[in-house]
């Protein structure tokens, strides 16, 4: 897998934080920068650190699944790509907060927002190529800088895109899961 295929894997991954993060703009009266800094802090971290734990719990049974690697990279994917334009296509606009940036709030969001990357480290751990350190902290960077946008976003036009957006990275994630696929079938060679 490639770099830019990893940038387009991280741009599909931090959807799901950016939604968030429009939603977190949206409840205060004005975004400053420790917002921004707070909502990519946090989100960022835990997309980096839950990518680097997935690709190491599927490291540990990566022997047993080289036969079908690509079928699980495919599979899950396909299902966290579902699973972003199915909560997208959900009746639900942003909350208003009290204290939107507190500790127990983002940390909770953080890590509801980074299961997905936790999925995508294990199908890293079953491909080959793929160097996780590098992969991670292009997940993270890409997180941090979106989702810290996404507050100023979110604090000027509102909830609006979030569903856009949701959508948009499940698509993504659902043809890098289609192209993986084809790949390891013969039908595309890169």
């Amino acid at each position: 897998m490639g770099v830019i295929e990893i940038l387009l894997v991280a741009l599909g991954l931090s959807m799901d934080a950016f939604a968030v993060s429009l939603c977190k703009g949206l409840s205060v009266e004005r975004a400053e920068p420790k917002n921004a800094l707070a909502a990519g802090a946090y989100f960022g971290a835990a997309q980096g650190l839950m990518t680097l734990l997935g690709c190491l719990l599927g490291e540990s049974f990566r022997v047993y699944i080289e036969s079908v690697d690509h079928w699980i990279a495919f599979g899950l994917l396909l299902l966290i790509g579902v699973n972003m334009i199915r909560e997208a296509a959900k009746d639900g606009d942003c909350k208003q907060e009290s204290e939107p940036f507190a500790f127990k709030n983002m940390i909770l969001l953080a890590l509801a927002t980074s299961i997905d990357a936790l999925a995508v480290g294990v199908s890293f751990a079953v491909l080959e190529n793929i160097n996780i350190a590098l992969a991670a902290s292009i997940i993270a960077l890409v997180t941090f800088v979106l989702s810290g946008a996404g507050v100023y976003v979110g604090n000027a036009f509102g909830s609006r895109l979030s569903r856009a957006a949701e959508t948009a990275g499940g698509g993504i994630l659902i043809l890098i899961g289609v192209k993986i696929l084809l790949e390891h079938l013969g039908f595309l060679s890169f």
